[in-house]
């Protein structure tokens, strides 16, 4: 029998890992009940899995798109579910995924859902991270260190500074996904990669302007304008770029504050921003261990604060800002409408934003498993970052084409842009 059941993923068991995969199984008896699963193993050797449980129709057949789950990890009709759902074998694990050149491999099997759940049918799912022709080029020019991600063609290309998150080494997966969709992506670290010192007191605004000058010298840009995208602590690192260095025109922020955190800021020598710090006194814990972080970052209005509060009137280019209104690492929701309110206060006019409820800290590009806690390499130790999965994993498709609509919109020439193929 399992030599006639078929696991087929549509349109190719190779794709991006942002794109969506259609699952479809034959060859079952009618109405058989079968669990489907999902795994993977990640950069850092965390295993992640989902499992599902369906009925086949009168002709045997599974369509992932179509049928409802019964049981699971999800419920109902949920195409992409087995990705987004899987759970990591160990507490406060998120998917890491480090380097670009390494695809993300996916097993999908079909089970026989009595006894031990014997095999059916399995097929791996290469979710790359590079489309073929998109080109990756350690940088290390300067006091820059990161990677530079170019699309395949002539270009010009949107350019755009990616600022992962506030932590040790690189991310790249965000950079080389907005590469094979048509953008020139250059993505730095902050500390603890290559030669930059692991442990940092303050940060200086010259290294992220020395990144800028870097990207407005590549040939391929399409401007002198660049974008900004950011993450949790560097959004407000892309506050103050967009706020202090010219040509910056769009600067996408996600899930961050609007004064400048934990560390102090400099820029040419000189202390531009305090540090706004967290009262240890609020930070809530959890039965899982990780703690509730939401309340415990000061007020930044505060009057003896306001040495921290990012002076984003002053920037000449347009904001895109994303706020998870179950954010629990931080009020995301609180500091995005205090941005917009002091904008429009200021005449300011070049800004949008977007809210999602049920959605929380850690969006990303989508189709990868929900994170519910993770370490924080600031508190050192595990918190909550909030959101339901379902809710979650719809926000970050959504959230996905919106950056991109956006980034082109502000910085795209009129020359045709070319887009990575696999």
């Amino acid at each position: 029998m399992a030599s006639q059941v078929r696991l087929r993923l549509l349109p190719s068991a190779r794709c991006l890992f942002d794109e969506p995969i259609q699952v479809k199984v034959a060859g079952l008896r009618s109405r058989q009940v079968v669990s489907l699963r999902a795994s993977s193993t990640d950069d850092k050797g965390t295993v992640f899995s989902s499992a599902a449980t369906y009925r086949a129709d009168g002709n045997g057949e599974i369509d992932m798109k179509r049928d409802p789950s019964l049981s699971g990890s999800y419920v109902g009709v949920e195409p992409m579910g087995l990705l987004w759902s899987m759970t990591p074998d160990s507490l406060h694990k998120r998917l890491q995924k480090i380097n670009a050149l390494n695809p993300y491999m996916v097993k999908f099997s079909v089970h026989e859902e009595a006894g031990e759940g014997r095999i059916l049918a399995e097929v791996t799912n290469e979710r790359i991270l590079m489309g073929d022709g998109v080109i990756r080029v350690p940088v290390k020019e300067g006091n820059i260190r990161g990677v530079l991600f170019t699309p395949p063609g002539r270009g010009p290309f949107p350019a755009v500074l990616d600022l992962y998150t506030f932590g040790g080494g690189l991310s790249e997966k965000r950079a080389s996904l907005l590469a094979s969709r048509g953008f020139l992506v250059l993505t730095v670290a902050l500390y603890g990669h290559d030669d930059l010192p692991k442990n940092v007191k303050e940060i200086h605004l010259d290294y992220l302007e020395e990144a800028v000058e870097f990207l407005k010298k590549q040939t391929k840009g399409s401007s002198k304008k660049v974008g900004v995208i950011s993450l949790s602590k560097s959004g407000d690192l892309a506050l103050s770029v967009a706020s202090y260095l010219p040509d910056v025109e769009a600067t996408v922020w996600i899930n961050g504050c609007s004064a400048n955190v934990a560390l102090p800021l400099y820029y040419k020598k000189r202390r531009i921003h305090s540090a706004l710090m967290f009262d240890l006194k609020k930070v809530i814990p959890s039965e899982s261990g990780a703690f509730n972080t939401k309340y415990a970052l000061n007020n930044p209005l505060a009057e003896e604060n306001k040495g921290s509060l990012i002076p984003i009137e002053r920037a000449k280019g347009h904001f895109l800002f994303v706020a998870s209104e179950d954010d629990l690492n931080w009020d995301s929701k609180a500091y995005v409408d205090e941005m917009v309110e002091r904008l429009k206060r200021h005449g300011k006019e070049k800004f949008e934003s977007v809210l999602y409820p049920g959605a929380g800290h850690y969006l990303e590009p989508p189709y990868g498993p929900y994170c519910p806690s993770s370490f924080h390499g600031v508190l050192g130790k595990p918190v909550l970052w909030g959101g339901e999965p379902k809710s979650h994993a719809a926000a970050e498709v959504h959230m996905w084409k919106k950056i991109q609509d956006f980034l082109r919109n502000h910085l795209s020439s009129d020359a045709a842009q070319t887009r990575a193929k696999l």
